[in-house]
């Protein structure tokens, strides 16, 4: 019963694998536990660590120590007649972000968290 995900585990592969398809399918412990067989605190232990190995995973870089600036953009015609304010209808946002004495990341906002 070797398993190359987990070390010393008592566990499957095949049953890891189901705590791994459970967590991302966003079910809880308990349902998980009914699914693979495993005992509740044991499924809790295991997303406990996966959540470890993603936050490890995610670590930023050295891009997000230093000092930034932000703003946002408004792209499109002049003015749009008939709106009040900035004229923002129709116009595509873009958000940047500068590190000083480094890069710039820009990126266009959805219309879907724009407000109009």
């Amino acid at each position: 019963m070797k398993n190359k995900y987990v070390h010393r585990w008592k566990i499957s592969e095949a049953r890891f694998r189901l705590v791994v398809k459970g967590f991302s399918l966003d079910l809880t412990a308990t349902q998980t536990a009914e699914l693979s067989g495993i005992s509740r605190n044991a499924v809790n232990r295991l997303y406990a660590a996966i959540r470890w190995q993603i936050a490890e995973y995610e670590r930023p870089s050295d891009f997000a120590i230093g000092e930034f600036e932000a703003d946002e953009s408004y792209f499109g015609a002049r003015h749009v007649k008939g709106k009040r304010g900035r004229g923002a209808s129709g116009k595509t946002i873009v958000f940047g972000l500068y590190k000083r004495d480094g890069k710039v990341y820009t990126e266009i906002v959805p219309t879907s968290f724009a407000r109009n």
